[in-house]
């Protein structure tokens, strides 16, 4: 799950991690008011959307640029009335771009240095490890690509948790001198957020140093840990599902996982690891998925025919693959699910069937005593195959 930039600011002000004072506006009028109660002339003004680069996006409008800076809270209110509403377009949106709800009025500082600071939980390692760079403010992507040496790594056991001697060699690496305490605190800040609020990433883009040596967080992207935020009710609130693709809602609400892809065969399948090599397999045979749909290893009749609603929503959808191993689940419950959901959706669209497992011979049964125009198959091979070539 992610989430805006002003309610990481939320968490930043709960764990004590400094960040410039600003309050989020969805109307300009509210700009102008949260303008009014900074009262301060040197301001910034910032689109709300899950995506990074919006300093250098363009808005559908043509008006440039979801970050501005503006010197009054009259000029906060204009900005803000060219942004809310408007769609914007970043290198992380593609073509579609955002819709903008809301925009984020905060005080502006003077930068004299911006470091790049994330924690990140490192799957090879099983911990966390802090990952820092000079080169604040710019795409780290090409700044470890380029410079990969710039890129400073730090392991941190997660049992003995963030030692002083970690956070006194990560400051002279990255060359703090007068604010090394300062820094040091909000290190110590963002690794207790981090482990406390079951985070799997904290990103901080930059982390800046004022020219009055001050040390502030000026951007930031979370991700958190789904399995974790059952204890955080807080945080689970904070969705905003407007930001996320309406079928992969659809999808979590029914217990599923649903990631869209670009392709025509959309795939049915139970497991992560068989629904990556059903895709692969379609790319051998010559097609292209059109999603990730894994309904997992207990899946009902009705999260099957969810199932088949949330697929037959994608237009580009011209195929379904359903790939079931039956290890706990019952073929013969996904088999009642298929066809109960072609009969209610009136599927018209070719459907390839392979079962194999738990209660196989009572799933193909029920298949095909159902009447359901079904092309069966045995392998993951011949499943594909015959896919391929039903859409063409």
């Amino acid at each position: 799950m992610n989430i805006h930039e002003y309610q990481a600011k939320e968490l930043f002000d709960k764990f004590g991690v400094p960040s410039p004072n600003g309050r989020v506006a969805s109307t300009p009028k509210e700009a102008h008011d949260a303008a009014k109660w900074l009262a301060v002339n040197n301001l910034v003004v910032k689109a709300q959307v899950h995506a990074g680069g919006r300093g250098k996006g363009v808005f559908k409008s043509g008006y440039k640029g979801g970050v501005q800076l503006v010197d009054s809270a009259e000029a906060a209110r204009k900005v803000a009335g060219k942004m809310l509403g408007q769609v914007l377009v970043t290198k992380q949106t593609g073509e579609a771009g955002r819709l903008v709800r809301k925009v984020m009025v905060t005080e502006s500082v003077t930068i004299s240095r911006e470091i790049y600071l994330a924690i990140l939980m490192d799957r090879e390692s099983c911990q966390p490890v802090i990952v820092a760079s000079t080169e604040g403010g710019m795409d780290i992507e090409e700044v470890a690509e380029r410079t990969p040496e710039k890129m400073i790594r730090e392991y941190v056991n997660p049992l003995a948790g963030l030692q002083a001697y970690q956070v006194r060699k990560l400051c002279e690496q990255l060359g703090f001198d007068a604010t090394a305490r300062q820094f040091g605190r909000l290190l110590h800040s963002l690794y207790r957020l981090f482990i406390e609020c079951d985070c799997s990433m904290v990103e901080i883009n930059p982390v800046v140093v004022t020219t009055d040596d001050r040390i502030f967080a000026l951007d930031a992207k979370f991700n958190f840990d789904d399995n974790g935020l059952y204890r955080h009710p807080e945080i689970a609130a904070m969705r905003d599902t407007g930001e996320e693709d309406p079928r992969e809602v659809a999808a979590s609400e029914s217990g599923l996982n649903y990631i869209g892809l670009e392709g025509n065969i959309a795939c049915l399948v139970n497991g992560a690891g068989l629904a990556m090599a059903t895709m692969d397999i379609i790319k051998h045979c010559g097609g292209e998925p059109a999603n990730f749909l894994d309904v997992g290893g207990g899946a009902t009749k009705e999260q099957v025919v969810a199932a088949f609603r949330i697929i037959l929503g994608d237009p580009q959808v011209k195929g379904i693959l359903v790939n079931i191993f039956g290890g706990i689940m019952d073929c013969n419950v996904i088999a009642a699910g298929i066809v109960e959901a072609t009969r209610e959706v009136g599927l018209s669209l070719p459907l390839v069937v392979r079962l194999e497992g738990n209660n196989v011979e009572a799933g193909r049964a029920t298949l095909a005593e159902s009447g359901v125009a079904i092309i069966g198959a045995d392998t993951m091979a011949d499943a594909a195959a015959k896919i391929v070539a039903a859409v063409g």
